[in-house]
């Protein structure tokens, strides 16, 4: 979903000679194994809700030390599909900078659009480009404007369906602000956004 700015600690992670050579990596350069456990980080979180649970007070922009800390708890408090889908690359081993600079990632859902394209990473629909598990799907995007309704994780892809099967930070489906699971996924997982179609992917290869 679109997240409100804030001030936030840059946090940047980059892999080990070693680890980047012993790894099997995948033909846009990222390993099966970082895909692998991307997949298994965000579906390890399925059901986790918002604390208090009629805000946005979340753990994953707490992670990044992003938006207002008045939850009264170790969370803060920002709209955060964006700052879930940044963590799970993250923790994962994704090489990235989590700052308010273009074409780096953050709070923004458009972050992720920014990204793809500063690292040549980014396949619009209409590419013929094939999704993989663990890439970000960008939803409702204005390029111009570098603003987008949300993202999500993508787990898995059934053929000849619109959307991935993804897995949602901050979804509105099954309750308010919670992570979920959807199937065919083309339309962006928060009620009412109806216009927040799928516009295309960002992979976390380099």
């Amino acid at each position: 979903m679109v997240a409100t700015a804030a001030i936030a600690v840059v946090r940047s992670s980059r892999p080990t000679a070693h680890a980047a050579s012993a790894a099997l990596t995948t033909s846009n350069g990222v390993s099966a194994a970082t895909r692998h456990k991307i997949v298994t980080l965000v579906q390890g979180q399925v059901g986790y809700t918002t604390n208090p649970s009629t805000t946005y007070c979340n753990k994953f922009s707490a992670y990044w030390v992003s938006g207002p800390a008045t939850c009264g708890n170790a969370n803060r408090d920002e709209q955060w599909c964006a700052d879930f889908a940044a963590w799970a690359w993250r923790v994962a081993g994704v090489p990235l900078t989590y700052q308010f600079i273009n074409g780096d990632l953050n709070s923004s859902s458009a972050s992720f659009y920014e990204w793809g394209v500063r690292h040549h990473t980014w396949h619009p629909i209409g590419s013929r480009y094939v999704p993989q598990a663990g890439d970000v799907a960008v939803y409702g995007l204005n390029a111009t404007a570098l603003v987008a309704q949300h993202v999500a994780v993508v787990v898995s892809v059934t053929p000849g369906a619109a959307g991935p099967n993804a897995v949602n930070g901050d979804g509105d489906h099954t309750g308010f602000s919670r992570v979920e699971y959807q199937t065919d996924e083309y339309n962006a997982d928060a009620a009412g956004t109806g216009s927040a179609l799928l516009a295309g992917y960002v992979s976390p290869g380099l």
